[in-house]
């Protein structure tokens, strides 16, 4: 905040670097003042350019030397015999006394790519611990030592922590059990705590599986209580179990996309009065006031009966849609036939003739290349 001022007025420049997410880490009002730049990760070519270049600039060079002046008449130039043996001109080359270099092999090059995350400099310190290796030491075991030697970009407080549990989430809510339980390995490798994990499971089984599947936030809560019963590293298979569950069952945001709505309508009126006949009267003075009145309890009749909830502006208002409703869902066939033919084997979405698709479609017709008209309905 002390720099706000001082920024505003354009009294200094301000000029910073950071490896962290500025949106994170600054002010937000100092943010909206400044420009941010972002320094994108170097590609794997680049970074092999650089490893290649580095490797070239320090490996041993052969020097071929200048050629001999003849010896004037004041010169005398004797050579024995032992002498002309010994000459580097009998080779015609001097060689460099720097010890020869390890052999960066092609897998080697590949684990330094990978472990770098597209940063020069921790490519570079990871080529000079390959170089400097023992010349005895294995391929496989200087890999491991690498492995070891790289400390983990993740950060429980950062940016990264949030874009695993995103892909986490993400990976439940598209039914890929494979990518979740990636995820959740990548974050409980990385020193993430189960409890965070367990928290978020929480959540995904009321927003994303909710009424189509009941079992699941009771398997949630259970999972949270068995991360926090025995820790880890056995929790694990408790995260493991749920996030599993989670995956394969099927999807139903009603109840969540409900509540979005009735929140927004609860927004836009904070004043909107509760229906008398739906008002609590548990004093006489409230009663005489008709707090109450009018008030149909549905267990004390043989069959339905209506009567207003909603206040008298909402009367007509819709939040929870009924089971089966797609009003205000999209209907994308590009996205459709590549899930058909990438996830499905090249076999139809069974549902796609109720759902109430243009056509039916092919794998033998179906050229994954091919541009592709997106419906709406």
């Amino acid at each position: 905040d002390i720099f706000l001022p001082y920024v505003e007025n354009g009294w200094i420049i301000l000029i910073g670097a950071t490896t962290e997410n500025p949106s994170f880490k600054l002010n937000s009002a100092l943010l909206s003042r400044c420009r941010v730049f972002v320094l994108e990760r170097l590609s794997d070519v680049e970074i092999e350019t650089i490893l290649s270049k580095a490797i070239e600039r320090v490996a041993p060079r052969e020097v071929t030397p200048e050629p001999k002046q003849e010896a004037t008449s004041s010169q005398t130039l004797i050579e024995t015999s032992e002498d002309m043996s010994k000459s580097p001109e009998n080779s015609g080359v001097i060689s460099s006394a720097a010890p020869p270099l390890r052999q960066v092999s092609p897998q080697i090059m590949k684990t330094i790519i990978n472990l770098s995350l597209g940063d020069a400099r921790t490519a570079l310190s990871l080529l000079e611990m390959v170089l400097t290796a023992p010349a005895k030491a294995s391929d496989a075991g200087l890999i491991a030592h690498l492995r070891r030697s790289v400390s983990s970009r993740y950060d429980r407080s950062g940016e990264d922590r949030y874009d695993m549990i995103s892909a986490l989430h993400k990976s439940i809510r598209g039914s890929d059990g494979s990518a979740a339980l990636y995820w959740l390995a990548r974050m409980l490798t990385a020193g993430e705590d189960p409890l965070y994990i367990a928290r978020r499971l929480i959540v995904v089984a009321s927003e994303d599986v909710g009424l189509a599947d009941n079992h699941a936030l009771p398997l949630a809560v259970a999972t949270y209580t068995a991360s926090q019963t025995i820790g880890m590293p056995e929790c694990r298979i408790n995260l493991a179990h749920c996030v599993t569950y989670l995956a394969e069952a099927p999807k139903s945001t009603r109840s969540y996309e409900a509540y979005q709505r009735a929140e927004e309508a609860a927004k836009a009126d904070e004043t909107a009065p509760v229906p008398m006949h739906l008002r609590n009267a548990p004093t006489q003075m409230m009663k005489d006031m008709k707090y109450g009145e009018g008030y149909k309890y549905n267990p004390a009749y043989k069959h339905p009966v209506f009567q207003e909830y909603l206040p008298p502006m909402l009367s007509s208002a819709k939040f929870l849609l009924e089971e089966g409703d797609m009003t205000g869902k999209i209907w994308d066939e590009a996205a459709l036939r590549q899930w058909e033919w990438r996830q499905n084997g090249g076999r139809e979405w069974p549902l796609r003739s109720n759902a109430g698709a243009a056509a039916e479609t092919r794998q033998s017709d179906y050229d994954p290349t091919a541009p592709r008209t997106i419906e709406s309905r």
